[in-house]
């Protein structure tokens, strides 16, 4: 096994069976439904026009391409969706750094060269992001390529193995790549991704939101300024956005919303499902700086008559978010609040035990409380959830603190 650089591929001759030069290396490509890693084809500029020289086909691969078939055998290229070419997609691109959770720029790529009976095997190992790749390809043609090597020696390197590799493709019609490159992206911490997008362009924010899952976007949303929010939204088509939004606590999307122009937040509304957009449009026509301008209506409620094990239930099949499941509340007759249960003491008690008898003493404020007071209860109770009641005593929703933490963030 061996190493060899992208950009020592790029322009390097090619010769067919009989030894005979045929043509220079314009390109590499790797169809990622197939193999992640590994060079499906060479892309030869020939006399006869672009051809197709296929990795099983190569006999090596370094500053001359040998072949073990001849020229008259290797297929016409026609460009193709799905398939990942190295120079025109990862050469001077950014790139998220999956494992170092940031942006990078590609200065070249490593591949591996395995001898595998009569031909060789070309894999993607690591994209170089550091000094060397790009002295490497500064340098090319300029000095004899051993003292260009003993220069490289020097040069402590700097790449990002394959795997921690999440390519930014902003043409839709390679989605097939897409959905297999953000797998890793996908794997990480909302807080992280939302890190990662406000470093990149506007167009590969769109691109990383039109293809990570609708759960993942809309956790990672929440996680975004304001200002950079409502940017990507807007780029968003309808539809796309409308499965976005469904996915956020009610809170955050009816904040979300009221941001937008009217007429868009409007469109978005109307291809929500009912049950969510009923939640939203509640919460939109309060006042965003009150109590129930903050609140969400995804709650843990169940009747002050039931168990731990009725509790238990109503958790399993709760959509929330998992700040909300701190506080078990109880209500009485129409949905009146009669007490809040921590969720610790549900988790330490028998599963016949009234619910009733684990209550502890709440906090409650009324919708129209401002948020500046909201804090300042959160502050006082140490409370990780505050219930919202209306003038009747009915539970409305809950504040978390978490909505705390992001409301005191943007109002400095």
């Amino acid at each position: 096994m061996s190493l060899v650089a992208l950009s020592e591929l790029l322009g390097a001759t090619v010769r067919d069976a009989t030894g005979t030069v045929r043509g220079r290396v314009r390109e590499i490509a790797v169809a990622p439904q197939d193999h992640p890693t590994r060079i499906a084809f060479l892309i030869v500029r020939t006399a006869d026009g672009e051809r197709i020289l296929p990795v099983e086909s190569l006999k090596n691969a370094g500053v001359t391409v040998r072949a073990h078939t001849e020229a008259a055998d290797w297929e016409v290229y026609t460009p193709s969706d799905g398939v990942l070419l190295l120079k025109r997609d990862l050469l001077d691109q950014q790139i998220i750094d999956v494992h170092g959770r940031k942006v990078v720029r590609v200065n070249d790529v490593e591949l591996e060269t395995t001898p595998v009976n009569s031909h060789v095997m070309l894999d993607v190992v690591s994209v170089d992001v550091g000094a060397r790749g790009a002295i490497r390809r500064l340098s090319k043609g300029l000095m004899p390529s051993f003292t260009l090597r003993a220069l490289l020696e020097r040069i402590p390197p700097r790449v990002i193995p394959w795997q921690f590799v999440d390519l930014i493709e902003t043409d839709p019609a390679r989605r097939v790549k897409l959905k297999i490159a953000y797998r890793g992206l996908a794997q990480l911490h909302p807080a992280d991704i939302a890190d990662i997008v406000e470093d990149l362009p506007p167009a590969e924010r769109e691109a990383v939101f039109e293809t990570i899952d609708e759960e993942v976007a809309a956790e990672t949303l929440e996680e975004l300024d304001p200002d950079v929010k409502v940017a990507i939204v807007e780029s968003l088509d309808k539809d796309r956005a409308a499965d976005i939004v469904e996915e956020m606590d009610p809170d955050a999307a009816a904040d979300l919303l009221d941001e937008l122009p009217e007429e868009q937040s409007g469109e978005i509304l109307k291809e929500m499902d009912p049950e969510e957009r009923q939640e939203v449009t509640q919460l939109l026509e309060f006042g965003e700086h009150t109590a129930a301008g903050r609140m969400t209506t995804e709650f843990v409620a169940v009747p002050d008559t039931a168990s731990v094990d009725d509790a238990i239930d109503a958790l399993k099949t709760f959509e929330g978010s998992r700040e909300a499941l701190a506080t078990i509340y109880l209500t009485g007759a129409g949905q009146k609040l009669m007490g809040a249960v921590p969720l610790v003491k549900i988790a330490i008690s028998p599963p016949t035990r009234r619910l009733a008898e684990l209550s502890e003493e709440f906090v409650a404020c009324a919708p129209d409380t401002p948020q500046s007071e909201v804090a300042a209860l959160f502050d006082k109770y140490n409370l990780i959830t505050l219930a919202v009641v209306d003038e009747h005593g009915r539970l409305a929703g809950i504040i978390t603190a978490d909505d705390v933490i992001t409301m005191l963030r943007h109002s400095h």
